[in-house]
């Protein structure tokens, strides 16, 4: 049988992440390429206590169909949560020019999608920051959207080139940022930088999806107000999730927007899952309610920046002076970036027959015909010493492939 399929699907490439971490590997494989949360880090005996509880009291709630926007309970909880935290959620009650609500989404992914999906027409166009989340990107493009990447600096996106950018794109919908602790690069963007950012928004009409789920993992520096906490317009979709502080595999996330965005969402979401979760949503709820969730994410910030630590001493002692890399203050992910006139393409194969696995940079740029002399490491899955170890093979990688390229 010959296939054809929709233009849609036909397009779309596997992640890159995913197809390295399904590939064949020994025992001597080291893989510094994931992004999931370290497994010391799940609260297994709270969540198996919980789970007894719920099966036991109240198995019609978690077994039978639920309220597409979320388990109110959870909904509530979350909401509150980030009003504390993050000053996020405006109501016209305490003055606000519109009401937020929040939302429970099958994992933080399909929270961008929804977004996306209900602002942007085929054809139409996001604006991402370059480099970005590769899952962003493929919802994106799944959908039949356009990319366009605006460059990144130490502090953040070039704000100068997001207004140019979109001045020249009239078609662009919708802003796709991860200001804190970004995915891949591990940077943060300044307030200077996020409050610039809103005002050029704001000036075009363009809406503001601000992804924010590796906020809670700072170990290092001062936290910085999120981009949805001075949203007066109503232009900021703010997402995250309970994937890094509590578990990956749960599949659950929420959003906050302003109502009538919400509502959209809500009935896009109905065409995709019908609800998300509700076993999840109500142990995700347990343990906010019933365990000291700030305890736990202190211990899961102190994991990973005893483990980031260890990764960026190892970077500074193995690798040539010419290898830059970023220096996060929380989140998952060190960005690599090799010096000018290296084939990374090659330099990957070299890592890959060292029997460690990296993520090429090319994998999160908007335009997929552009190369890229960086790389993702991240320093949350592996232990320790796999850390040590494999720093020491990419240190051997770059000596012996720098030697052979003639670049110092």
């Amino acid at each position: 049988m010959n296939y054809t399929f929709s233009d849609k699907i036909a397009s779309l490439k596997p992640s890159a992440i995913r197809e390295i971490l399904k590939a064949p590997k020994d025992a001597d494989t080291i893989t510094l390429a994931a992004g999931n949360p370290a497994p010391e880090t799940f609260p297994v005996a709270d969540l198996a206590r919980f789970a007894a509880d719920i099966f036991e009291h109240d198995s019609t709630t978690a077994l039978q169909y639920g309220a597409t926007d979320g388990y109110e309970p959870l909904r509530r909880a979350v909401a509150e949560r980030q009003k504390t935290v993050w000053g996020i959620g405006k109501s016209v009650a305490e003055g606000d020019s519109f009401n937020d609500t929040t939302i429970i989404v099958s994992g933080g992914n399909q929270g961008i999608e929804l977004a996306a999906k209900v602002f942007c027409n085929e054809g139409d166009t996001v604006i991402c920051e370059n480099p970005t989340f590769i899952g962003g990107l493929n919802a994106f493009r799944s959908c039949g959207y356009n990319t366009v990447g605006v460059p990144i600096e130490d502090d953040g996106m070039n704000v100068e080139a997001l207004e140019e950018t979109i001045k020249a794109t009239p078609n662009a919908k919708l802003l796709y940022i991860i200001p804190t602790f970004q995915n891949p690069a591990g940077i943060t963007t300044s307030l200077e930088k996020r409050r610039a950012i809103y005002e050029v928004c704001k000036k075009y009409g363009l809406m503001i999806l601000e992804d924010n789920p590796y906020g809670e993992l700072r170990f290092a520096g001062e936290e910085i107000p999120t981009i949805k906490s001075f949203d007066t317009e109503g232009l900021v979709i703010y997402c995250s999730s309970f994937s890094k502080i509590l578990s990956a595999g749960m599949r659950v996330g929420f959003v906050v927007a302003p109502e009538e965005v919400a509502a959209k969402m809500v009935v896009a979401k109905q065409s995709e899952d019908v609800h998300t979760n509700q076993f999840f949503q109500m142990l995700c709820y347990k343990f906010m309610t019933e365990c000291d969730l700030d305890a736990h994410i202190s211990m899961i910030r102190e994991v990973y920046g005893r483990k980031c630590r260890l990764m960026l001493d190892c970077l500074e002692k193995e690798l040539p002076s010419s290898v830059k890399f970023t220096r996060p203050e929380g989140g998952l992910f060190i960005w690599v970036t090799l010096p000018d006139g290296v084939d990374a393409a090659a330099f990957l194969k070299a890592c890959i027959a060292e029997k460690l696995m990296i993520v090429p940079g090319a994998t999160f740029n908007c335009d997929v015909t552009r190369g890229s002399n960086s790389f993702r490491l991240n320093y949350s899955t592996p232990s320790d010493a796999q850390i040590v170890e494999g720093i020491a093979r990419l240190g051997k990688v770059a000596r012996e492939f720098f030697a052979r390229e003639f670049v110092k």
